[in-house]
């Protein structure tokens, strides 16, 4: 994920664990560094010199480039998107949760990293308090992990929805271009 802030003083690059931070880095991303990222998020694997053709720069400027915005913390790591569905997981669903009065998020974040089926959560605005995202192999799977999470001691009720066919995904690749 990329962080932008703006403003002027420069913190030390984030913990390794990412779901540790604790505020994003003071970085200000400018056109070209933008752009890398973006190439980067469309393919963490293109080249510098592939990089550097498509924006304009060399590929030496590029990496000098890359290595301030991981050591600034803007870029945070190198990734690989598989799909779900090459893994046996052929299900998604997304489950709102529903807490007790006075569940930290910490609580809840606590309590969901022991489900290796969730692959993002969040708290949220509206009525529910947080928001999971879930695959699994079947229909069964998907509703044994929902029972688990609504056994959950801090959890008072949950509304789930299955997804039929994704339309759009789109991955940290900085902020959305004008």
């Amino acid at each position: 994920m990329v962080y932008c802030v703006y403003g002027g003083r420069r913190r030390p690059p984030p913990a390794a664990d990412p779901t540790q931070r604790s505020e994003p880095p003071d970085v200000r991303l400018n056109d070209l560094d933008e752009r890398i990222v973006h190439a980067l998020a469309e393919d963490a694997r293109r080249s510098y010199a592939d990089i550097g053709a498509l924006i304009g720069l060399s590929a030496p400027a590029v990496k000098r480039r890359v290595d301030r915005l991981r050591a600034e913390g803007a870029i945070t790591g190198f990734t690989v998107r598989v799909d779900p569905a090459a893994l046996g997981w052929e299900t998604e669903g997304f489950i709102e949760i529903y807490c007790s009065r006075n569940t930290s998020p910490d609580a809840i974040k606590q309590g969901l990293a022991r489900y290796p089926e969730i692959a993002s959560a969040s708290t949220v605005t509206g009525e529910a308090d947080a928001v999971v995202q879930v695959f699994a192999a079947d229909m069964r799977h998907f509703e044994q992990v929902l029972e688990r999470i609504a056994g959950e001691p801090y959890v008072e009720r949950t509304k789930s929805v299955l997804v039929l066919s994704p339309l759009l995904r789109r991955y940290a690749a900085g902020a959305p271009r004008a």
